[in-house]
């Protein structure tokens, strides 16, 4: 056979045995039936950034997989209450939710800090935490008992302090008030004088209306301007000193985790990062604006906590911290890998951001 003959069935075959991997897998990829996971949140409705981002990564997630994973997402109360999306997702009544550990205190304390916790760390060093200092192992340690598998798919960066009827003007003015507020801040609070009630975000404004809350916190302007809390109070507090960074999970049983092929797996844990950044730029992206609008349209009254109440609460923080660290191993362990890798973020923030801030506001520019 001539070498010219030869080479060229050589090449024919060797194209050939190269179409046929592309060929064959595009073949199964047809006949694989998708999967098609329940999605519960604990969000109302078409509610903004939190309900939107929910079906935006179920979407994004249908598209990176070409329709072979896909999740129909349904709303608080649509399919399960919006306090419990945890249990059903666990027990596998349900696939998938989107809903923050927070919200489940009784059940999992430790994953408290997975939301977010008082004076802790802002966005920057949280997500730092979670993705390269060991926080999303620790995260999934505490919810493997649980039948979970979460990931982060939502930050709102540092929170408002709250919504008030009353002015607080020191630490007695929180004394007997009636707050929405939930987790370890809610703990604090209570240590203050604080009656703390605990209820999903739709039924906030309503129980602030009827005076069954004299005050509630929610997130930041973007997210509560959409609850209406500007229609139940007047006075707007910060800083957040309880959710500097607070994040939002995406939890899948664990089971359904397992049975799903690896490219599908790399493809819902992009999403979710994805996701993550999106949520961050969104709310940053219409804060400013809306938080001039509440002011300016609502005639809110825009107002810093005062110093003493801010150190009192960071004292209770303290104390409430090593009380719940005490008793609880897992709470412990979380903890002590968050206040190390604190302290190490806060030598870098003092000689970068916070120190470019602080120069920054002291110039004319």
């Amino acid at each position: 056979m001539k070498r010219r003959d030869f080479m060229g069935k050589m090449g024919l075959g060797v194209a050939t045995a190269g179409l046929a991997g592309p060929m064959m897998a595009g073949k199964v990829l047809a006949e694989e039936k998708p999967i098609t996971w329940k999605l519960a949140t604990s969000w109302p409705p078409q509610f903004p950034i939190l309900q939107e981002s929910t079906v935006r990564m179920a979407k994004n997630i249908e598209t990176m997989t070409g329709g072979r994973l896909k999740m129909d997402v349904y709303a608080a109360n649509e399919l399960v209450g919006a306090l419990e999306v945890f249990d059903a997702v666990s027990h596998g009544v349900i696939q998938s939710g989107s809903t923050a550990p927070y919200f489940y205190a009784d059940k999992t304390p430790e994953a408290q800090f997975f939301s977010d916790y008082p004076f802790g760390m802002t966005n920057r060093g949280k997500l730092a935490w979670l993705y390269c200092g060991g926080g999303m192992e620790l995260f999934r340690e505490m919810y493997e008992p649980h039948n979970l598998y979460p990931f982060v798919m939502l930050t709102t960066g540092t929170q408002m302090g709250g919504w008030f009827r009353k002015e607080i003007r020191s630490l007695a003015d929180l004394k007997g008030l009636k707050m929405r507020i939930p987790g370890i801040p809610g703990k604090v609070l209570k240590r203050a004088g604080v009656s703390v009630i605990h209820i999903p975000g739709r039924d906030v404004i309503i129980s602030m209306k009827q005076g069954a809350l004299d005050a509630a916190e929610w997130a930041a302007p973007a997210y509560d301007a959409a609850l209406d809390l500007q229609g139940a109070a007047n006075y707007y507090y910060y800083p957040g000193w309880h959710e500097p960074a607070t994040t939002v999970a995406f939890i899948v049983n664990s089971d359904s985790w397992k049975a799903l092929p690896d490219d599908l797996k790399m493809c819902v844990e992009m999403a979710c990062s994805e996701s993550t950044t999106w949520t961050l730029a969104t709310a940053d992206a219409q804060n400013g604006a809306v938080l001039k609008s509440l002011l300016e349209k609502y005639k809110i009254k825009l107002r810093k906590f005062p110093d003493d109440v801010l150190r009192e609460l960071r004292r209770l923080t303290d104390e409430v911290m090593e009380e719940e660290a005490s008793k609880n191993p897992k709470f412990r362990k979380v903890y002590d890998s968050l206040k190390k890798f604190q302290a190490s973020f806060n030598e870098w923030m003092e000689a970068s951001e916070w120190a470019y801030i602080d120069a920054v506001r002291k110039q004319s520019f």
